[in-house]
């Protein structure tokens, strides 16, 4: 095992990781930092609530990229808004969902003054 140091949204963080895969880990560190950079003004004072919604993109690109690799059937032909809507309805209350959940925890978490 190998010990690397990442730096993550501005943040060092040292994992470990088989030897050999070192730079593939630090790529994928990089894309990671990445999409917090592309976050830009959206990022939020909670490191654990950025990375989470780095996580969220990133998977949802993931997603994405499984589901152009699978054959699709011939596309309908009108254009689906409400289809469309409705995915980014459920997409953004998952979103506020787990914003909410990470908000909890954290203050929960903190101590009392």
């Amino acid at each position: 095992m190998s010990d690397l140091k990442l730096t993550v949204g501005g943040r060092s963080y040292t994992v470990a990781c088989t030897d050999g895969q070192e730079e593939h880990v630090q790529r994928l560190a990089n894309v990671i930092d990445g999409k917090l950079g592309n976050m830009g003004a959206n990022l939020s004072s909670q490191e654990a609530k950025n990375l989470l919604f780095a996580a969220l993109l990133l998977a949802d690109e993931l997603e994405e990229a499984k589901r152009s690799a699978t054959p699709q059937p011939a596309p309908a032909a009108a254009f689906d808004a409400e289809h469309i809507a409705g995915r980014l309805e459920r997409l953004a209350t998952a979103i506020e969902n787990v914003a909410a959940t990470l908000d909890g925890g954290l203050e929960s978490a903190a101590p009392n003054a």
